[in-house]
């Protein structure tokens, strides 16, 4: 059983939102899930599973700057801000911090409710506590 999780973090890389996907499924699923819900921002960083050309209109629609490099099958290479980008590494300490709680990493969990109110529970401690 393989899981994606799907996350939307402040500026200080705490988490926000959460959404959880199966794992063979495209990022597509988890970016339109979490569009609705996203704050008010002026960059979006993402990876490039989020790179689609629909993503980004609608980003652009809710007034957020998208940072995604585009994937490398692009034949039109897509301009980002590369110094910008470097700082998703707050949302990749954020996951790491998330699987220091073993039940996290180690998915204990059959049931996806069940280790998604895990990962909640660890991001409250460990964020907004």
């Amino acid at each position: 059983m393989n899981t994606k999780l799907h996350a939307v973090t402040d500026t200080k890389g705490r988490p926000i939102r959460f959404f959880m996907s199966a794992g063979q499924v495209s990022d597509y699923t988890g970016a339109a899930a979490l569009l609705g819900g996203l704050p008010a921002a002026q960059w979006l960083l993402a990876d490039r599973g989020y790179d689609a050309d629909w993503f980004r209109e609608a980003l652009q629609d809710k007034g957020i700057r998208a940072c995604i490099p585009g994937r490398k099958a692009r034949k039109i290479p897509v301009k980002y801000d590369k110094r910008r980008y470097k700082r998703r590494s707050r949302i990749e300490i954020m996951f790491g911090r998330l699987k220091d709680w073993r039940r996290v990493a180690t998915r204990y969990d059959r049931c996806p409710k069940v280790f998604l109110s895990a990962v909640a529970l660890a991001a409250t401690v460990l964020f907004w506590l």
